[in-house]
């Protein structure tokens, strides 16, 4: 019995077109046949359906079908070639786009991730970048991202991570001395622009967070990681019974920016404007940089020596200036 073509319902032709024309859109060209196989239809009906979209569109202002109001294809390309190519897009073209700026963002993100290693040929990166560059509004801006010393460090780690084998390096800790670390590594996670290495320290012998910038001389050996019995917890930086509570007076616009440092159950209060809270840092070296990093948005409290460390940090660097 020979095969008859069963002509589709009325719902299922509308649902067809919905969601073919982004398809087309989304493939600057494509065959015909290539396009019936992704929907799984015949050839015939995709034809139909690209000469019904052609004569389809949205009546301009006067009410009246003008030109650039209707789809149009390249028609000696569709109709010798068997190839689809839409030359004017409507209606669903006016959704918003991506200015040239934020196209630009989001492009110099995508180069990012595609030179860390386990991103690398990665295809889907680079089709997203296509996508992008096309469908903004404007040009996007050509950006390069810059690599920095801790992309190398960051490889090194993977290898480690992907062979299992432990890791040696020389680390800067939070009370600025260097310490040689032998480490298990577990995860490698980001926050913000900073890399953190979580892993089996075996000089601690306790898991240990690691910022890569903090990171010399770093050698994978052969020593495959022993196993141990942790838990990492969600949260990257976790407090502990040596940690130091500081008093700090805050604007109030930027307690958002101290929220990861002020302990669960902390008392805030308002003194003079500012809110009146407690932090907790491991070492008032780590002090240091957080105050530094909020010039006059920050003020310590107490205890005394706190501020007498930050004061004295303050006062060497401002002598800097004068000598140079």
């Amino acid at each position: 019995m020979a095969d008859k073509h069963v002509p589709m319902q009325a719902q299922d032709k509308l649902a067809f077109l919905l969601s073919l024309v982004p398809f087309l859109m989304e493939h600057e060209r494509i065959s015909v046949q290539d396009a019936a196989d992704h929907f799984g239809v015949k050839p015939q009906v995709v034809r139909d359906s690209v000469e019904l979209i052609a004569v389809s569109g949205i009546p301009g202002e006067t009410g009246q079908y003008q030109h650039g109001d209707l789809f149009d294809l390249a028609w000696d390309d569709f109709e010798e070639n068997d190839q689809i190519v839409l030359t004017n897009l409507v209606a669903i073209d006016d959704a918003p786009r991506f200015s040239g700026r934020e196209a630009a963002a989001l492009i110099a993100g995508l180069q990012y991730l595609s030179a860390l290693p386990e991103n690398a040929d990665h295809a889907a990166i680079a089709t997203l970048t296509t996508k992008l560059s096309r469908g903004a509004s404007a040009l996007p801006s050509q950006l390069a991202v810059g690599h920095t010393e801790s992309d190398a460090t960051l490889a090194l780690i993977r290898q480690s991570v992907a062979a299992g084998t432990q890791l040696q390096f020389d680390y800067l800790n939070s009370r600025g001395e260097h310490e040689r670390r032998r480490v298990d590594p577990l995860r490698i996670e980001s926050v913000d622009a900073d890399w953190y290495l979580r892993g089996w320290c075996h000089l601690r012998e306790a898991v240990r967070t690691f910022r890569l910038d903090r990171i010399s001389d770093l050698i994978v050996t052969e020593e495959p990681i022993e196993q141990h019995d942790v838990h990492l917890p969600d949260a990257l930086f976790e407090g502990s019974a040596d940690d130091l509570l500081v008093t700090i007076d805050v604007a109030p616009a930027a307690v958002p920016l101290v929220a990861d440092y002020i302990p669960d159950g902390a008392v805030t209060i308002e003194v003079d404007g500012r809110q009146r809270t407690t932090v907790r840092v491991s070492h008032y070296h780590g002090l240091k940089r957080l105050v530094a990093g909020l010039p006059g948005v920050v003020t310590v409290v107490a205890p005394e020596e706190a501020r007498r460390v930050v004061a004295e940090w303050t006062a060497a660097g401002a002598a800097r200036y004068g000598e140079s």
